[in-house]
């Protein structure tokens, strides 16, 4: 096992476990300002993604190639795929209280890591593809799951929030 490999299998354990923490966090405060920080993460990713993208237009003696449209078109329904099954995990409920907070699932901590061992192992597989073409290809990838996910983890608290 390279170093490198080691290095992406303690980032993917972070990440998974600080996901998990965050989300127990949250679970027991209700959420707040009508549910527009769910929104946050697709809009700020544009941006990020939009700035990554630039970048990679600029790698001297690297010529910069969209991928063909049928890889885009497929990394983007794999990723309404994941983000579908993270948005079916995802649930809210109205307390004694009056106010709104995600409802506990015993099982989001399994399916987020099963996402991410989906991802990382489609990563390995298309390893083989140009640089460039792969971090966009990611990145479609990534922006139609969290799409998926929060704007409709924001439609669902918005339909329990009106009732």
């Amino acid at each position: 096992m390279t170093t490198q490999t080691l290095i992406q299998f303690i980032i993917i354990a972070v990440v998974i476990v600080l996901v998990v923490w965050l989300r127990s966090r949250r679970q027991n405060k209700p959420i707040r300002s009508k549910g527009y920080r769910m929104l946050l993460p697709p809009i700020l990713l544009l941006v990020v993604f939009g700035f990554s993208i630039r970048s990679l237009t600029q790698i001297p003696d690297h010529p910069f190639q969209l991928p063909a449209i049928w890889e885009i078109v497929i990394a983007g329904v794999l990723g309404i795929a994941l983000g579908s099954i993270m948005l079916y995990h995802t649930g809210y409920e109205r307390r004694e209280d009056g106010l709104i907070y995600a409802k506990r699932n015993k099982n989001f901590k399994y399916v987020i890591i099963a996402v991410i061992l989906i991802r990382v192992g489609l990563s390995q597989y298309f390893k083989g593809l140009d640089y460039t073409e792969f971090t966009v290809l990611t990145m479609v990838m990534a922006y139609m799951y969290i799409c998926v996910w929060r704007v409709g983890s924001f439609m669902k608290f918005r339909q329990i929030s009106s009732s």
